[in-house]
């Protein structure tokens, strides 16, 4: 159990505004027929991607809050499962933004469950383009990302490039 120092939290906190702005962009103005799509026959398809962001979420508060557990969700729709990742990412963030102990070494819920979501992100980036549906590149220094700021209204990107 750790009563993380405040810059290490705070630097979590970011990070996790982070993953739901880059989400956010990934998952926006997606097609409806987006949902199903694989990259192959063996791959996971973006739906299934999705759930697992809000599975790693949930884990990530678990694991923070002190009771720790995993579990595999049967994908929602897709609207829904969106609902879902930023709910799970609200309510992890709103238990970083207290004064509560974390109950997992900050390094770990980074390199676990939160370094995870952005790789699965930039899979569903991926997916987007191997799709026909392609999301524009940005320059993310450049964005407005703001601690707390973990909802699906995200500020309108600064540069992106043509």
């Amino acid at each position: 159990m750790s009563t993380a120092p405040d810059a290490a939290r705070q630097l979590l906190r970011h990070t996790v505004a982070t993953v739901a702005y880059r989400g956010g962009k990934a998952l926006r103005g997606a097609p409806e027929s987006f949902a199903s799509f694989k990259a192959g026959e063996t791959s996971r398809a973006a739906e299934k991607i999705l759930a697992h962001l809000g599975d790693l979420f949930d884990w990530a508060f678990s694991m923070a809050s002190g009771d720790a557990a995993w579990h595999d969700s049967q994908p929602l729709n897709w609207n829904a499962e969106i609902e879902r990742f930023f709910k799970a990412l609200k309510k992890f963030d709103d238990y970083l933004a207290t004064s509560e102990p974390l109950h997992a070494p900050v390094e770990k819920l980074f390199q676990g469950p939160v370094a995870d979501a952005l790789t699965h992100i930039g899979q569903i980036a991926m997916l987007r383009r191997l799709a026909g549906a392609p999301i524009r590149g940005e320059n993310y220094f450049k964005a407005d990302i703001s601690s707390g700021r973990v909802g699906t209204d995200q500020p309108t990107p600064r540069r992106e490039f043509d």
